[in-house]
């Protein structure tokens, strides 16, 4: 009798933890754990992501950290996270125009540089996701990225005990999941803030910017923040920033999504935070340097009906604006960020 106890009780328990999966697949997943909570900076808005209802836990973010460097992820092992999302790169691929995968492939778009992701509300160049776990299980699951299914990163996840017991630490009995593994690398994203730039200093009145900086300043409010907005230094807008499409690639941006002639070659207003460190510059990583794309919006705006009104006569800048507008945009580096022990491998 009592071993009948026993096996009911696990029946049970078996079937409310693959109910309780099942529902994890149809809304947001809960972890388990330490509550983990998220400071605000001072200075920005509200994050888009909600977390009142759905916050952080220290055991899934330290998880999503480890899951973030794990080779296992892809099919021969060699391409983590980190591999396209690199430190020392504010978290893009360093000194690449596109990012290598799986088999010598390489990816359609420049990866883009991963901050303050909790103030989106979709994500991909042209917005085609609207959840970090959908953005993971395409990165996993894609041919030209890490080229793997979720069966065969579980099974090489469940085979080492220490992830097994992270794993049970932060999301109890439902253990090693696609679920899981999606949720805590979502959770890892979350938390990487990035505010500790000479720009943010001075907005807390710990720094002052040099003349040529401040004037810099200047001609970016004047003729840069329209777009670029905000301590996020960008607005979310999908826009035609005037390039040209690479009849090698053949991408189109936004329209790519929305099926919308109005949406060709809109791409999202990227931030500017960390770009000294985050070259090469555009969704296709067309620009090597800084400078070069600043001459973009100078010199080189291809009309197109689609191209933002804004641009359609470029952006004048003099000599001297140019440069100050670059020595600006320098200020907005958070190198603090990029040498985080809570962002980077033990």
């Amino acid at each position: 009798m009592r071993s009948f106890r026993l096996l009911t009780i696990l029946v049970l328990a078996v079937a409310g933890g693959v109910a309780l999966l099942q529902s994890c697949r149809k809304s947001e997943f809960r972890p388990t754990g330490t509550p983990l909570p998220f400071a605000v900076p001072q200075g920005f808005p509200q994050p888009a992501y909600d977390f009142t209802n759905y916050p952080l836990t220290a055991e899934a973010v330290d998880l999503g950290r480890r899951l973030f460097y794990e080779g296992a992820l892809s099919k021969d092992s060699n391409f983590a996270c980190s591999s396209c999302h690199m430190p020392n790169a504010a978290f893009t691929t360093f000194d690449h125009d596109r990012s290598h995968g799986y088999n010598h492939a390489h990816t359609l778009r420049n990866a883009p540089a991963l901050a303050n992701l909790a103030w989106y509300t979709n994500y991909f160049h042209d917005g085609q996701y609207d959840g970090l776990e959908s953005v993971v299980r395409r990165h996993i699951t894609h041919p030209n990225e890490m080229g793997e299914n979720f069966p065969e990163v579980q099974a090489r996840l469940s085979a080492d005990t220490a992830y097994v017991r992270r794993f049970r630490a932060a999301y109890g009995f439902i253990g090693i999941s696609d679920v899981t593994i999606t949720n805590a690398l979502r959770q890892f994203l979350l938390s990487m803030v990035s505010a500790d730039s000479k720009w943010d200093r001075v907005q807390r009145g710990e720094a002052t910017l040099t003349a040529t900086e401040a004037a810099g300043e200047q001609v970016f409010a004047a003729k840069c923040a329209s777009c670029h907005s905000g301590p996020l230094f960008t607005d979310f807008s999908y826009r035609n920033t005037g390039l040209e499409v690479d009849p090698a690639l053949n991408d189109y941006g936004r329209m790519r999504v929305t099926g919308r002639s109005a949406d060709s070659l809109k791409f999202r207003v990227p931030s500017l935070r960390n770009l000294n460190l985050s070259a090469y510059y555009g969704h296709d990583g067309r620009f090597s340097a800084m400078r070069t794309m600043v001459r973009h919006y100078r010199d080189d705006i291809h009309l197109s009906p689609s191209l933002d009104p804004l641009l359609l006569n470029g952006i004048s800048l003099t000599t001297a604006e140019e440069d100050e507008v670059v020595r600006f945009l320098q200020t907005l580096t958070d190198s603090a960020y990029t040498r985080n022990p809570k962002y980077l491998p033990n």
